[in-house]
């Protein structure tokens, strides 16, 4: 089944992943016109202080359809009394956008100064995560964006594919506040795999991929992600990383540069279930609130969902 250009018709696709099927229904919901085009995009972490990072295998999706009235309509489940029609503005000052929508706007603005998408666009955003998880959310969602306007708006050459590498330096310098390494991940991941990052007059080098496949030798990937306040979110982290590696965990690391509301786990297979139990009942005994837990699966890269 198709849609609007040959776009994707994955919201009635009995087959589609139900966050696919979800994102694309929604965007016609929305704005009344299915999607040309739906963008997956992984979260993505960081292997400690080695210079590695991958992929994790929890998308967020973006759904978008091509407009000619410089008009962007900008919409998400996860506000979904907050969406927004503001004009794209090529030049001066932006217009005022819910906070949710900032991101995407000045995006979309740099995306259309490019040459992608300066007629305007439907957008509607989803994550399969969010922000408590623990798993940088902005870096996913830029690139599952900016892929889907840029493919939107590519759709009269069927065999057009966004540039990853030009839209991740487009990313670069639309929004400096967001981490490269991880941009890189998403973009460029492998199943199975890590990418090395790089500096310096490497940074814009091609991928380099290295194995890293917990399943395959045995082992499990687990996000644990605390749920207290954030004051005693150091003292938390500490408090499951000690008690993870008292129960067998074989490695214990922060998923991003900075110090935020999780840790990962690496795992002996049988040891998950006696790590869990016990980094709960540490929790409990402290009278603290138990933390979720994640299993986490070393994914590709983001892709286009037909």
């Amino acid at each position: 089944m198709t849609g609007v250009a040959g776009g994707p018709d994955l919201a009635r696709s009995a087959t589609a992943d139900p966050l696919f099927r979800l994102v694309a229904y929604a965007l016609e919901a929305a704005h009344g016109r299915p999607p040309t085009a739906v963008w997956s995009a992984p979260h993505a972490f960081r292997l400690g202080a080695s210079g590695l990072v991958a992929a994790a295998g929890w998308p967020v999706a973006a759904a978008a359809a091509p407009r000619e009235d410089g008009v962007v309509r900008l919409s998400s489940l996860s506000h979904p009394a907050h969406g927004c029609d503001l004009p794209l503005a090529l030049s001066g000052p932006p217009a005022t956008a819910p906070a949710w929508a900032e991101r995407p706007y000045a995006l979309l603005r740099a995306l259309a100064l490019a040459g992608y998408g300066r007629g305007g666009t439907d957008l509607h955003v989803q994550g399969s995560l969010t922000a408590a998880a623990g798993l940088a959310v902005a870096e996913p969602a830029d690139c599952a964006v900016a892929l889907a306007v840029a493919d939107a708006h590519l759709r009269a050459d069927p065999t057009a594919r966004p540039p990853r590498a030009g839209l991740g330096r487009l990313l670069a310098r639309a929004l400096p506040d967001g981490d490269d390494a991880l941009r890189r991940a998403v973009l460029f991941a492998r199943p199975g795999h890590a990418l090395r990052t790089a500096a310096g007059p490497d940074a814009g080098g091609p991928p380099r991929h290295v194995l890293f496949d917990p399943a395959g030798s045995g082992t499990r990937l687990v996000l644990v992600a605390l749920r207290g306040a954030p004051a005693d979110r150091a003292a938390d982290r500490d408090r499951a990383a000690a008690g993870a590696r008292r129960a067998g965990a074989l490695d214990v690391w922060q998923p991003g540069a900075r110090p935020g509301r999780a840790v990962l786990l690496r795992l002996p297979e049988e040891r998950v279930a006696h790590v869990r139990a016990a980094v709960a009942a540490e929790f409990r005994a402290r009278d603290r609130p138990v933390p979720r837990f994640l299993n986490i699966a070393v994914a590709g890269a983001a892709r286009r969902e037909e």
